[in-house]
């Protein structure tokens, strides 16, 4: 007899009956029968609400472990199906809510033959502590007679006024880009006294002053920033002078307290105090803020890597790392060359070559290349596109359906997209390949996100570069090394020779603790070691497995110390957690942290 399939109803009917399994044997403490609802291939993916950090647990020894050393405080209950199941082959799967001792939960939960594959549980709200919106959003107006009336005008300008000369912030966000910004809206709406620092002059002013021809390459439903979604008529690639416009209104519109031309000049922790000594310079001002919390919020990348090559001293043209190209207009008929053959490369190689300049790329190693149509129609379009819209899908539970995905099994969720772009635009790969470019799909043929995740680095979005570098118009030196620079030219490790009037490295950046290192001490740099990537072995990611990004949006080894960067849609999911995070320790609720990661690589 064939078994029958399993339809929408029975899907929904199995996965509430497992929740009502789960929720029974976590009330009465039984852990054995807990993990005996688990394949032996599972892994429980948790955001704060059973370790307060992000974690995941993989294998049921892990999830056992975890269990006993949290659930007796957690006090996790009303387990409840949201919505109805969907099915596909031996895996259902859908929305969970429930409750902890001290917030409610939402998390999404994959079968497979009937037992957990696995499953995400994320801290959504604190119950005592609730942001203001919808039902709880402010009045605005106070209505009836007060002699004592403060506008919201006058309120704002006191509070201005204070924080940070008579009152101290709870919080202080170094780095006022789209990841301070977004952080500082949660928190805002948390009421946590926040400071952000940002040393431009403007809100926004990180974008605008890189290479003029800087868009996105990420579509634009995959870049909301919290709260506040781009209008219906953004483009699908905003460019980057319009998209640092919408954060210097972002700022203004959510009211944070936005310090701008402001430099910390250094910190240190207070051991004794339980708090920050930060030293900026605002405007000439010297002033010294007292947090108990800081946020590093310097981008997911570190300081710019500027390669020491011999003889760059001797140098008579212009040299300067890609962060500080301002863009081709003076180039025109001369000669450049730009090392490095990833995003940044791509964008001012192909902007110098529309203003005449005569362009060369070096290539020092592979690079993973996808076009910008293919990425968006095969990979994002699934959870990010106008389709998905359409189809019921917001970005906030797109965020939640990625996170699903524990880090160990997303390859083999990548993969075959990738497989399928790899056909799909299987011409235009080979005329690269002829022109001799370098290329690959990742370590493990995981493609783009993968090596987003591994390593910040390695790959080119493409926007229409390549077909530059096919044709020969931007011309190509591949597989070498520099061995030499020269007053007006490269020596390459092949023994030619390249004459050059400017050279831009497009060399990428560092860790971000190399931010701690400069601004607090090596000593703490080290202390809370390398930032970002995976542990998964392949190329500048080395192991061990970490199962999370190193460092992203959590405790650290140095107390009161955090790092927040990413994407847009990074800064705006794992946001909301470090808010919660530090609402919980403003408000003095115990979060006892499990899992703290060690420290395997300080750089």
């Amino acid at each position: 007899m064939t078994q029958e399939p399993m339809t929408q109803q029975n899907a929904t009917e199995t996965l509430q009956a497992w929740l009502n399994q789960f929720d029974s044997a976590l009330t009465s403490g039984d852990i054995a029968q807990v993990t005996a609802l688990f394949s032996d291939d599972c892994y429980w993916r948790d955001f704060l609400t059973f370790t307060w950090n992000l974690k995941t647990c993989e294998g049921r020894e892990e999830i056992r472990a975890m269990l006993e050393a949290t659930l007796g405080h957690t006090q996790p209950r009303d387990w409840q199906l949201k919505g109805e199941a969907t099915q596909s082959d031996a895996v259902c799967e859908g929305w969970v809510t429930f409750n902890t001792a001290v917030a409610s939960g939402k998390g999404y939960l994959r079968l497979k033959n009937g037992k957990c594959w696995t499953l995400l549980t994320t801290m959504q709200a604190l119950d005592d502590f609730p942001e203001p919106l919808n039902h709880q959003r402010p009045k605005g107006a106070e209505h009836g007679a007060n002699k004592q009336r403060e506008t919201w005008q006058e309120s704002r300008a006191r509070e201005e006024a204070e924080l940070g000369y008579t009152q101290q912030p709870y919080c202080v966000v170094i780095g006022g880009g789209q990841g301070g910004i977004g952080l500082g809206a949660r928190l805002k709406q948390m009421d946590i006294p926040t400071i952000i620092i940002e040393r431009n002059p403007k809100a926004g002013d990180s974008w605008r002053n890189r290479y003029k021809s800087l868009c996105l390459h990420d579509p634009v439903w995959y870049d909301h920033l919290p709260y506040m979604p781009f209008p219906e008529n953004w483009p699908v690639f905003a460019p980057k002078d319009k998209l640092g416009d919408w954060l210097e209104m972002y700022t203004k519109v959510m009211e944070l307290n936005y310090w701008s031309s402001t430099e910390c000049q250094g910190a240190h922790y207070d051991d004794a105090a339980g708090e920050w000594v930060v030293k900026v310079n605002r405007a000439g001002e010297e002033i010294t803020l007292r947090p108990q919390q800081l946020v590093m919020a310097t981008g997911m990348s570190g300081m710019p890597n500027v390669p020491n090559f011999p003889g760059a001293e001797n140098f008579q043209g212009e040299q300067q790392h890609s962060s500080q190209h301002p863009g081709p207009d003076a180039y025109k008929g001369k000669q450049c060359v730009i090392i490095g053959s990833n995003n940044s490369a791509h964008d001012i190689a192909a902007a110098l070559w529309e203003h005449d300049a005569d362009v060369t790329m070096v290539q020092r190693s592979s690079t993973h290349i996808v076009k910008s149509d293919s990425l968006m129609e095969e990979v994002l379009g699934p959870l990010y596109s106008e389709q998905a819209v359409e189809n019921g899908l917001t970005h906030d539970q797109a965020d939640m359906l990625f996170a699903s995905i524990p880090y160990k099994v997303l390859p083999e969720f990548q993969r075959p997209a990738f497989d399928t772009v790899r056909k799909r635009d299987a011409d235009f790969y080979q005329r690269l390949e002829d022109a001799g470019f370098l290329l690959d799909f990742g370590d493990d043929d995981s493609g783009l996100f993968l090596k987003y995740l591994r390593r910040g680095s390695g790959y080119y979005i493409d926007v229409g570069a390549c077909e530059l570098v096919a044709s020969g118009d931007i011309k190509l030196r591949s597989g070498v090394g520099i061995e030499h620079i020269n007053p007006h030219s490269i020596t390459l490790s092949d023994g030619s020779e390249l004459q050059a009037d400017l050279i831009v490295y497009a060399t990428g950046y560092g860790s971000m603790n190399g931010w701690a290192a400069r601004l607090i001490s090596q000593e703490v740099a080290d202390k809370v070691g390398k930032c970002w990537g995976l542990g998964s072995d392949t190329t500048k990611d080395p192991g061990p497995w970490e199962g999370e990004l190193r460092n992203m949006w959590k405790p650290t080894q140095q107390q009161a110390l955090w790092f927040h960067g990413g994407n847009l849609h990074q800064s705006r999911h794992y946001s909301h957690y470090l808010a919660l995070q530090l609402k919980a320790r403003m408000e003095g609720l115990e979060t006892p942290v499990y899992g703290l990661q060690p420290v395997h690589h300080t750089a």
